[in-house]
Order: C-alpha cells, then structure tokens, then sequence
C-alpha cells in the first residue's frame, strides 16, 4: 500500500552559525516515505496547482542562478523536501519575513531529508513549516489551500513576536557596522555588543537615558518649569483639578488654549485652539480620562514638530499635517473621512503604515475627533455642503519630513530642551509657524520632552527623505572604533577540548582580564566554578556573553551542541580545532563518518573573524584542509617542526607552533622557545598545550606569561584533577 504522505520527524532551531550558514535557520528532518518514488514531474496537475497556490514562486532562482530556476526544477522533476523547502522560503517572505536562505539534503536513510530554512524568529518559521508541508500535501492531492488565511496568520505571529520598527532600525543598523545583538526578552530590551563591550536599547531608550530624566519627562509642569528657568520658550499654563477650574485657568491665561493630560504622551486626550468654555470642560473631561493631573496652556499658533535629538545632536524633524475633508452635498461626515482620508494608502492601523486610520465607529471612542466636529456644528452623520472643508483632527501624524528646513536656533533650543531634562536621545514637541525661521521671532514654543520617542516617523514619513536615526542612535552608542565586541575563543575537536578551553581561559586570566568560560567542565566566571554541569551548550554559552564584566570568553563546542543548536556567538578572535577521530561519529545526526564530521566541525573556522586566527593540528590531515576556509590568519601546531604542513606553512611566512624535546616553539620569521614543566603528557594533553599556546600568542600574550602560566597551571591541576 502507498504511503504517499510527508512526515515531521523532528525539528532543530539553530540559533547561531551552524553547519548551513551563518544565520539562526530551523532545520527540520522530514519523511516523504512513498514519495521518494514520485518526483513532481510525475504528479499530474501538480505543477500547475503548486504554482498558482503561490504564483511568486517564480522569483526563486534555486540552484539554477536564475529567475524562473525553481520553477524549471519542478518541472524537471524534483522531491518533496525541496520543494517543501521553496515554499517554506516564499510563505515566510509573504508573511513580511524576507527568508532567502534554504538547503534540502537527503540524509543517509531513504526518504528522510533535512530540510533548513532562514529562520529569523523561531515561532513564524515553525508554522510555516507546518504550512508547507500542508500546502505541498494539497497541491499532491489535488485539494484546496487556504493561501492567504496562512499568510495572514504567518503575519499575525511575526506581528506578535517582532521587535518593534524603533528597535529594529537600532538593531539593523547595529549590524551594519558588525556590532552583535542579543535580544534580552520578549519585548524590545536588546543587548548590542558582548560582554563588557555592550549596551543595552529599549526601543529608543538606552542604557544611558537617566531614570530621573525620563521621570522629568513625564511630569509636563516640571519640565515647562525646567526649561522656561533656562531661557527656553514655553506656553504658560497651569495644572487644574477641574471643570470650572480649567475654565478659570483658560480666561486668566487667554483664549484661546489647550487642554491636556499632566502625563499623557502620544497626543492622547489633547485637545487645541479652544475658544469657549464648553469646549473647554469638553477638553478637560477628555484629558481627566487620561491622566488624574490636567493642565491648561497658552495656544501656540502654528504647526507641532516633532525634533528627534541624540547625545546632543538634532538627527530628524518631522511635521504634523492638520486632517480635512471636503463636503460634496451627499456624502456623510464618515463617508467621506472613509473615502477621503482612511483611503489613502499610507493610512492603516499597523506599524507599517505612517500615517493611522481615523477612527469614526464611537463604539472605538474618538472623542478627540467627534470633539473637534462638534465645534464646528458637526456629527459623523452630518452632510457638509459641496466645496466646504471640514477640520477632522488637528493633532493628526507628524510624519512630514522636515529635517533639512530647521533652523540652527531651533536645532540649539530643541538640543537644550533634551540637556535641561537629561535625556540622551528626547523627541521635543514644539509648535511653530515656520521651522525655518527663530522661535523667538515667530512665538513659537517647546510643548513637549519625550523620552523613548518612536522613530517610525522618521524611518517612514508620509512626506519627505526617511532618516537614518537608527544609525545615530547606534553611533552615539559606539564611537567609530568600537563594535561592542570582547576576545573570544571557540575551541571544538574530537580530543583534548576541554584542557584546552581550561588552560587558555587560565591565560587570559593570568593577563588581567576577567574571563568567562564555559565548557565540558563547566560555567566558570573569573576561574570561579558556578556551575559545575557540562557547560558546553548554547544557554551557558550566552550567559557568559550576557555577563557585564566578562572582558575575554572561552567556549568549548562540542559537534552535537554545533548540529542541534549552533554556535552562541557571530564570530570570534580565535578558532582551535584539536584533531577529529576516525570513530567521532554522530548517527543520531545522520553523522556515519569522519567526512561529514569534518562538515561539521568546519563551523568553527568558518566563524572566525578576518582579523582573527585559526588554531589547526598541522598532524590530522581533515583538520589541516580547513586552512583555506578561514578568513583570518591561520597559525598551525604539531609535535615536530618536520611536519610536512609545518614547513610548507612556514614557506609561506605563516606562524607555527611546535615541540621540540621539551620545549614548546613558537615559530615565524624568528623563533622563540618556552620550556614546558616537567610532566608525562598524553598525546592529546600535549595537543591541548600546543593549542592553547598558540592561542595565547595570537591573543597577545607574552612568552614569560605564558611560560609563568603553564607552570601555575600545572602546580593548579596537581590539587584540581578536573
């Protein structure tokens, strides 16, 4: 009886570098049992119902290198777990999740593949991988698929789990300059940079935005107090506690006013250019929802601006557009905000879009917008007359780039606006008639300090050039010469790993610097053990990168924590490869043979910087092959200088590490010689000590440190066996 179905058997999400590339990919093992015997060109229809399920399918180029490639294999004839593979690729990319990377690769056992796809948040590549193996499954069997039901619910899960846009320009344009992140939590707390070389963001926030100044920020009336001490234009106001209170506040400040929340943010419960006073108890009850504090201010006649400012430094400026419609004798208030206004493109209700829809449902409560209709003698049901227009809402989306008109003067006020508070990056609200001209000399004035500002304004205007602030915000992070990166050594192999891992992490000790390791041994902090479990896995692993004082980390892999979850770190300084055994094997893995572990051990070299080095056993052949894939400096150990390796390397110009009697030679266009102390070595402790010599020395470590090092590091083992 056929079996013509396609089974998950398991699935791995790599978190790091791994075996398919350098990207976190979920890799997910499949069975398509009596499908191995039904390539699609066997299917009839198939082709034509897979590509009309997903006609952007064509924009595959697959193997072939060319639009349409993908295609042409289909129709060539191809297995399932490839083609589950594409269209994994193309629902993740329709889902907003650009994932270009793939692989599928038959495994050792018939009808079992492996099949690896980018995966830039696990939950989303997950079900899309359940998705296309549904999908492929309807299009063999000649049955419906909801396309764009998967789609939306792909999207609804990367909507859920996404940084937010302020986060992800910071993040984004972090890796441009090659500075890591770890993202701390659910939500929009990121870690850039490892070690003691990080910095924490949370959404626009950072490690250095003062506690106090974002409370400053928060309080309206302190910081009017603040900046107006200073010489910096404020609307005069004061804080009321109600109705009739509100309305004596606007006749002694002068009407027309604003009322607002004492703490609100985003514009919520603002009401503008009040004239009466019911329009002014109006404000005030919309504004006491908001916030228990409401203050009364001077109307500033003009537009709001909103000037982004990071470490002292004006970087954006945005303006806001007042909303209108015009009457056509016919149609309705709401009508013609829906066909008017919530029509345009860039209008929608998620963080894609620039501008927000303008609610009118009073079941979705936009008291703001019924507010200012009822001001001018207007319901949502209300017909305008043709050729009137019609205020919706004042304090619509500041969106309009403006960054290239402001005015040195307001540039300086905004920048002391955000010291006077104390925030490192603040985006000041200010209300000004032109933006190219002196506030003083117009009557402008500073409304607002914001800490954590949203950046979508400026990475997404309605109008205008977007801004680079996200890049602003990374370069007032890190100065031009640092990338938030530490030393970092990954040490994998068949033997001698762990003394390896212990001994170079003793070094670097010895050098003064406070390290972290974690290995087979354990997590060691400082040389101090906290835990004493096998440490060589991905959580300890980024414990020691979460760690604030770590200045150097040491990382033992071994190949299984490589195949199931990938390396911890992006790259590192130093990458050791100790040898790797004939019966070093991984069945479990579909890793039968030497072969493949060297496929698998490679990720090691692979990941080490090109200003770095990588550590290689000149004595085992497959490890000896892997000098060409590293993009750094490759520095070769073996028992003898007449290693044939050796001597060709050292033709070269190339470093080598050695043993001669019982002296350890490092060795390049001179020689140097530590004397190594007295001790019967294993085969693979003398690896180890080779190894982590080298390591030392393409760290910067000096021969009578090392020498002192492997002297104390002996006396230490005598009383400490592990």
């Amino acid at each position: 009886m056929n079996n013509k179905t396609i089974d998950i058997l398991d699935v791995l999400h790599l978190r790091g570098p791994n075996i398919w590339t350098y990207r976190p990919a979920l890799e997910a093992w499949v069975d398509i049992n009596d499908l191995e015997d039904f390539p699609s060109n066997t299917i009839p229809g198939f082709y034509e119902r897979l590509t009309a399920f997903l006609p952007t399918l064509i924009e595959h180029h697959c193997g072939v290198g060319e639009r349409g490639g993908f295609l042409m294999r289909l129709r060539e004839g191809t297995w399932p777990g490839h083609i589950m593979e594409h269209v994994m690729i193309e629902l993740q990319n329709l889902a907003g999740m650009q994932s270009g990377f793939g692989k599928a690769r038959e495994t050792c056992k018939r009808g079992v593949y492996k099949v690896v796809v980018r995966a830039r948040h696990e939950e989303v590549s997950r079900a899309a991988l359940v998705a296309a193996r549904d999908l492929v499954m309807a299009a063999i069997e000649d049955k419906p698929f909801d396309v764009q039901g998967t789609v939306d619910h792909l999207r609804d899960i990367l909507e859920s789990v996404a940084l937010g846009p302020s986060t992800a320009a910071i993040v984004e344009a972090a890796a441009e300059r090659k500075i890591p992140s770890i993202r701390l939590s659910s939500g929009n707390l990121v870690q850039l940079g490892y070690g003691a070389s990080q910095r924490r963001i949370w959404t626009a926030e950072t490690d250095e935005t003062s506690a106090i100044a974002e409370t400053i920020s928060r309080d309206k009336e302190l910081t009017k107090t603040l900046l107006e001490s200073c010489g910096v234009p404020v609307p005069e106001g004061s804080i009321v506690d109600s109705a009739e209170a509100a309305w004596e506040a606007a006749e002694s400040i002068g009407l027309p006013v604003v009322v607002k929340p004492l703490d609100g943010n985003h514009g919520r419960g603002v009401s503008t250019n009040l004239n009466t006073e019911a329009e002014v108890r109006a404000a005030y009850a919309l504004a006491e929802q908001e916030s228990s504090d409401v203050i009364v201010e001077r109307f500033i006649r003009g537009q709001e601006h909103r000037l982004l400012i990071v470490g002292g430094k004006l970087v954006a400026a945005a303006r806001g557009e007042e909303a209108w419609i015009t009457g056509d004798g016919q149609s309705t208030v709401m009508q013609l905000i829906n066909s008017q206004l919530n029509s345009d493109p860039r209008r929608g209700s998620s963080e894609a879009h620039p501008l927000n829809l303008i609610l009118t449902d009073p079941a979705d409560d936009p008291r703001p917008v019924l507010l200012q209709l009822e001001r001018q003698g207007y319901t949502t049901e209300s017909v305008p007359a043709d050729g009137v227009r019609v205020l919706v809402q004042r304090n619509g989306n500041v969106s309009c780039d403006v960054t290239d008109l402001v005015h040195p003067n307001v540039a300086e006020m905004a920048s002391l606006a955000a010291q006077i508070v104390g925030l490192d990056i603040a985006g000041i609200d200010l209300v000004v008639e032109d933006i190219s001209r002196p506030l003083a000399e117009q009557g402008g004035a500073i409304v607002e300090v914001n800490a954590g500002p949203g950046l979508n304004m400026h990475l997404k205007p309605a109008d205008g050039e977007a801004r680079p602030v996200g890049k602003a915000i990374v370069d007032h992070l890190f100065k031009e010469d640092k990338n938030g990166r530490i030393p970092i050594v990954g040490i994998t192999g068949s033997n001698g790993t762990t003394l390896t891992a212990r001994l170079v992490a003793w070094l670097l000790h010895l050098q003064g610097n406070y390290v972290g390791l974690a290995c087979r041994d354990g997590l060691f902090f400082r040389q101090r053990q906290v835990n004493n479990r096998p440490s060589d896995n991905w959580e300890r692993k980024r414990q020691v990168l979460l760690n604030r004082m770590v200045e150097a980390a040491v990382f033992e892999n071994g190949a299984k924590t490589i195949l199931s979850e990938g390396l911890a770190y992006d790259w590192c300084d130093v990458g050791v490869v100790t040898d790797i055994a004939e019966d070093d094997v991984l069945p479990t893995f579909y890793v039968n043979d030497a072969d493949q572990m060297t496929r698998v051990i490679r990720t090691q070299v692979d990941v080490v910087l090109p200003s770095g080095t990588a550590i290689l056993n000149a004595d085992d052949p497959r490890v000896a092959e892997l000098a060409p894939l590293c993009d750094g400096a490759v520095t070769f150990v073996a028992t003898s200088a007449q290693s044939p390796v050796i001597v060709a390397h050292r033709g070269t110009g190339g470093r080598a590490v050695y043993l001669d009697g019982d002296e350890v030679v490092l060795a390049d266009a001179t020689e140097s010689r530590i004397l190594l102390p007295e001790a019967d070595r294993t085969a693979a402790e003398q690896l180890a000590v080779l190894s982590a010599v080298a390591t030392a020395w393409a760290l910067g470590i000096g021969n009578d440190l090392i020498r002192a090092g492997l002297e104390s590091f002996a006396k230490q083992a005598e009383h400490s066996p592990a």
